[in-house]
């Protein structure tokens, strides 16, 4: 099998939510993914966005890399029929396996731990530990207030501009998707996540 034209990590809600644009906008990305030859790699999960987000690329004829720690898995929320689908210790493992395997990264709408996930992997590019783009998809606003309070992070002198520049956040799905990967660098992605792992 040849090796995916681009591997996209993406973090998501494991419920669906209460507009319907959240569960389209899974299934939109997962197409995207699919239909371009791409890899999907995110938490292994089959319940709300992060299921229909795999079921879309899996049917669109994309790679789907899940990674999901045990104990999730004790409790029956494995997708699978993922690709490949690796069961680690820890939510420490899980992370870090997603980001080696990814060329860039996207947040959809969720909860505390896509917040957690999107916050780290960005986290973790200011600090230099790779440089892979970072893009944040506001459908139906969901990411306004957040945006907003981090625009007040840095009027309030925690934070600085060139730091908020390092997110990319849109509306449009295909073309924040296209801006993504056309922005991930060549370097593998072990190569730059080496030292934070």
């Amino acid at each position: 099998m040849s090796a995916p034209a681009f591997s996209l990590c993406v973090y998501c809600g494991s419920r669906t939510g209460h507009q319907p644009e959240f569960a389209e906008v899974a299934r939109q990305v997962g197409r995207w993914i699919g239909e371009r030859g791409g890899q999907l790699v995110y938490g292994g999960g089959h319940n709300g966005l992060m299921g229909l987000l795999a079921d879309a690329t899996l049917a669109a004829g994309g790679r789907v890399v899940g990674v999901i720690p045990k104990a999730l898995v004790e409790k029956e929320w494995a997708h699978r029929g993922c690709t490949e689908l690796h069961i680690v210790d820890n939510m420490h493992q899980r992370k870090a396996m997603m980001a080696e395997r990814a060329d860039a990264f996207l947040a959809l709408p969720g909860g505390i731990g896509t917040m957690e996930e999107f916050f780290e992997v960005w986290t973790w590019r200011q600090l230099g530990y790779h440089d892979k783009p970072v893009g944040l998809l506001n459908t139906a606003g969901f990411y306004d207030s957040l945006l907003a309070f981090l625009n007040s992070a840095v009027s309030s002198g925690f934070m600085n501009d060139w730091q908020m520049d390092l997110v990319t956040s849109g509306v449009d799905t295909p073309a924040l998707l296209q801006q993504l990967v056309q922005s991930a660098g060549t370097t593998s992605p072990a190569e730059q996540l080496r030292d934070v792992i």
